[in-house]
């Protein structure tokens, strides 16, 4: 029987991690503090792409109404990318939530992006044709770094088959 295994790295706390990661990690979590829309949910999601020339590009998770209308934070960034930033490689990104709650109750989890989001990271890494480490996060500081965005999709399909 075939298996898809892949190795990540996971910290206590983001602080563990080097400054530029750290960063980046911070970027998202404001994103999903301060940037999300998600007045159904209550779930803010906020990512954070840093490009090859520096820049970090924020995303966040925007609701409507019209259920399933709504974009998810990871997503909201790589258009933002694409759009504006189109001959730049994406380099890293992190996903982060919050939850404006009183209970610590579930805040030690970390994020991972949902099955949409991963086709998208997975056909970014295709257009760029070249893959980058995702940072998955937690309310409380808990990070997995996986340094391979692409393993999160294993069996992926692009533009090749259609």
């Amino acid at each position: 029987m075939a298996t898809f295994q892949f190795s990540y790295d996971t910290f206590d706390h983001y602080s563990e991690l080097s400054p530029e990661e750290a960063e980046l990690v911070l970027q998202a979590m404001k994103a999903a503090e301060d940037l999300a829309y998600a007045p159904y949910s209550q779930f803010q999601v906020g990512a954070a792409v840093r490009l090859a020339n520096g820049l970090i590009i924020k995303g966040s998770n925007q609701e409507n109404a019209s259920s399933p209308a709504g974009i998810c934070a990871e997503r909201s960034a790589l258009s933002v990318v694409s759009a504006q930033y189109p001959s730049e490689k994406i380099t890293a990104m992190a996903v982060a939530y919050y939850r404006n709650t009183h209970t610590a109750h579930g805040l030690e989890q970390v994020i991972s992006p949902c099955g949409i989001c991963r086709q998208s990271i997975t056909e970014y890494i295709h257009r760029q044709d070249n893959t980058f480490p995702i940072y998955l996060c937690s309310p409380k500081g808990a990070v997995y770094r996986i340094q391979d965005a692409g393993n999160l999709l294993p069996l992926s399909f692009g533009a090749e088959i259609l």
